[in-house]
Protein backbone atom coordinates (compact mmCIF):
# COMPACT_ATOMS: atom_id res chain seq x y z
CA UNK A 1 0.00 0.00 0.00
CA UNK A 2 1.23 3.43 -0.85
CA UNK A 3 2.47 6.17 1.84
CA UNK A 4 1.89 9.11 2.95
CA UNK A 5 4.79 10.90 0.89
CA UNK A 6 3.21 9.20 -2.10
CA UNK A 7 0.13 11.01 -1.72
CA UNK A 8 0.16 14.35 -0.10
CA UNK A 9 0.37 17.74 -1.03
CA UNK A 10 3.80 18.48 -0.86
CA UNK A 11 4.93 22.17 0.12
CA UNK A 12 2.59 23.01 2.86
CA UNK A 13 2.30 26.55 3.78
CA UNK A 14 1.96 27.81 7.22
CA UNK A 15 0.87 31.04 8.79
CA UNK A 16 2.65 32.36 11.63
CA UNK A 17 2.07 31.72 15.82
CA UNK A 18 1.63 35.55 15.67
CA UNK A 19 -0.47 36.30 12.37
CA UNK A 20 -3.73 37.70 12.07
CA UNK A 21 -6.74 35.63 11.62
CA UNK A 22 -7.60 38.16 8.53
CA UNK A 23 -3.84 36.74 7.56
CA UNK A 24 -4.59 33.52 7.54
CA UNK A 25 -8.07 33.94 5.67
CA UNK A 26 -5.97 35.62 2.97
CA UNK A 27 -3.57 33.21 3.02
CA UNK A 28 -6.78 30.26 2.82
CA UNK A 29 -8.35 31.81 -0.09
CA UNK A 30 -5.12 32.39 -2.15
CA UNK A 31 -4.20 28.64 -1.36
CA UNK A 32 -7.59 27.55 -1.73
CA UNK A 33 -7.86 25.73 1.41
CA UNK A 34 -10.27 25.46 4.84
CA UNK A 35 -6.94 24.42 6.94
CA UNK A 36 -3.15 26.10 7.66
CA UNK A 37 -0.55 24.56 9.61
CA UNK A 38 0.52 27.22 12.36
CA UNK A 39 4.18 27.32 12.79
CA UNK A 40 6.10 28.62 15.66
CA UNK A 41 9.11 31.53 15.75
CA UNK A 42 11.25 28.09 15.27
CA UNK A 43 9.17 26.89 12.54
CA UNK A 44 7.95 24.03 14.11
CA UNK A 45 4.22 22.79 13.96
CA UNK A 46 2.38 24.85 17.03
CA UNK A 47 -1.50 24.00 15.76
CA UNK A 48 -4.04 24.09 12.92
CA UNK A 49 -6.69 27.17 12.10
CA UNK A 50 -9.88 26.17 9.92
CA UNK A 51 -11.84 28.71 8.18
CA UNK A 52 -14.53 27.04 10.96
CA UNK A 53 -12.20 28.63 13.84
CA UNK A 54 -12.20 31.73 12.05
CA UNK A 55 -16.33 32.02 11.70
CA UNK A 56 -17.46 30.26 14.90
CA UNK A 57 -14.36 31.12 17.15
CA UNK A 58 -13.63 34.89 16.04
CA UNK A 59 -16.27 36.64 14.31
CA UNK A 60 -19.48 34.84 15.80
CA UNK A 61 -18.45 36.10 19.17
CA UNK A 62 -17.43 39.06 18.40
CA UNK A 63 -13.54 39.39 17.63
CA UNK A 64 -11.73 41.35 15.29
CA UNK A 65 -9.83 38.83 12.77
CA UNK A 66 -7.36 41.97 12.14
CA UNK A 67 -6.00 41.81 16.08
CA UNK A 68 -6.50 38.02 16.65
CA UNK A 69 -3.81 36.24 16.35
CA UNK A 70 -3.73 32.28 14.53
CA UNK A 71 -2.27 30.63 17.86
CA UNK A 72 -5.14 32.72 20.27
CA UNK A 73 -7.85 30.41 17.93
CA UNK A 74 -6.30 27.90 16.61
CA UNK A 75 -6.74 23.97 17.37
CA UNK A 76 -3.54 22.98 20.03
CA UNK A 77 -0.87 20.69 19.06
CA UNK A 78 -1.77 19.01 15.48
CA UNK A 79 -2.32 15.02 15.46
CA UNK A 80 0.27 14.45 12.57
CA UNK A 81 1.65 11.82 10.31
CA UNK A 82 4.97 10.51 9.33
CA UNK A 83 6.31 10.67 5.30
CA UNK A 84 6.87 7.08 5.35
CA UNK A 85 3.06 5.64 7.39
CA UNK A 86 0.90 4.45 5.28
CA UNK A 87 -2.33 5.23 3.96
CA UNK A 88 -4.15 2.68 6.66
CA UNK A 89 -1.79 4.57 9.51
CA UNK A 90 -3.55 7.99 8.35
CA UNK A 91 -7.23 6.31 7.60
CA UNK A 92 -6.53 5.21 11.54
CA UNK A 93 -5.45 8.54 12.74
CA UNK A 94 -7.82 11.10 11.10
CA UNK A 95 -11.21 8.42 12.68
CA UNK A 96 -9.46 8.29 15.94
CA UNK A 97 -8.65 12.13 15.98
CA UNK A 98 -11.99 12.70 14.11
CA UNK A 99 -10.05 14.89 11.50
CA UNK A 100 -10.46 15.18 7.73
CA UNK A 101 -6.48 16.69 7.11
CA UNK A 102 -3.44 15.21 8.28
CA UNK A 103 0.16 17.55 8.76
CA UNK A 104 2.36 14.97 7.44
CA UNK A 105 6.04 16.05 9.01
CA UNK A 106 9.77 14.04 8.28
CA UNK A 107 10.97 14.41 11.52
CA UNK A 108 10.14 17.60 12.55
CA UNK A 109 9.85 19.05 9.29
CA UNK A 110 6.50 19.90 7.46
CA UNK A 111 6.48 18.58 4.27
CA UNK A 112 3.20 18.20 2.96
CA UNK A 113 -0.32 17.88 4.08
CA UNK A 114 -2.95 14.62 3.26
CA UNK A 115 -6.34 15.18 3.21
CA UNK A 116 -9.47 12.82 3.22
CA UNK A 117 -9.42 13.73 -0.73
CA UNK A 118 -6.13 12.85 -1.52
CA UNK A 119 -6.58 9.72 0.40
CA UNK A 120 -9.87 9.01 -1.60
CA UNK A 121 -8.53 9.95 -4.76
CA UNK A 122 -5.81 6.69 -3.98
CA UNK A 123 -7.60 4.28 -2.40
CA UNK A 124 -9.56 1.54 -4.50
CA UNK A 125 -12.75 2.98 -5.84
CA UNK A 126 -15.30 -0.01 -4.44
CA UNK A 127 -13.74 1.21 -0.87
CA UNK A 128 -14.13 4.93 -1.00
CA UNK A 129 -17.42 5.20 0.39
CA UNK A 130 -16.02 2.90 3.23
CA UNK A 131 -13.09 5.38 3.87
CA UNK A 132 -15.34 8.06 4.56
CA UNK A 133 -17.23 5.96 7.07
CA UNK A 134 -14.60 5.27 8.33
CA UNK A 135 -12.66 8.37 9.45
CA UNK A 136 -16.42 9.24 9.95
CA UNK A 137 -17.97 7.49 12.46
CA UNK A 138 -14.33 6.06 13.53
Amino acid sequence: MKTAREIMTGGAECIGENETLEAAARKMKELNVGALPICGEDNRLKGMITDRDIVVKCLAEGGDPRTATASEFGQGKPVTIGVDDSIEDAIRTMGEHQVRRLPVIDGHDLVGMLSQADIARNYPEDRVGELVELISFY
